[in-house]
């Protein structure tokens, strides 16, 4: 593989960025190659398509989604591959989070998106789901996975 690149973070404003700051430092922590990109779902739909349709030749292998609100950013991810992706419902507006939450959660029959919590163990969550769907292929990250759940006994 030319680029290191297996998880791209995709998050739909700036303002999601530090809530994802927990994400990013374990898939450091795992040894994986990411990259971050802010696109909007509903004000830059095509940018978005044209940014997943080209993740092969960049070596992504998994989207985390992050966005609030109607959340419509991972689902849209979704729509547009095969890989799996995983949907990170980001705390804000009057709900809270909530309504992002059930939004990404409700995804048509055919296109999932796992879902992980609002609040702060969802970036987590979601850098820990992508290393273990990475380690089905990838020992060596099986073995970082490892090393992680023992540190935290």
């Amino acid at each position: 593989m030319a680029n290191d690149t297996r998880v791209a973070i995709v998050m739909g404003s700036t303002s999601d960025e530090g809530h994802l700051e927990p994400a990013f430092k374990l898939l450091d922590l795992f040894g994986l190659g990411w990259e971050k990109q802010i696109l909007s779902a509903h004000r830059q739909p095509d940018e978005l398509r044209r940014y997943i349709e080209d993740a092969d030749s960049r070596g992504v292998a998994v989207f985390i989604a992050a966005a609030g609100l109607a959340a419509a950013l991972p689902g849209v991810v979704a729509a547009h591959t095969l890989k799996p992706v995983i949907g990170i419902p980001v705390p804000g507006g009057p709900l809270k989070g909530i309504d992002a939450l059930l939004s990404i959660v409700q995804m048509p029959g055919g296109i999932p998106v796992a879902t992980v919590g609002v609040g702060s163990n969802g970036p987590k969550n979601a850098a820990v789901l992508a290393a273990r769907i990475l380690s089905l292929t990838d020992e060596s990250v099986g073995k970082k996975l490892q090393e992680h759940r023992d540190s935290m006994r």
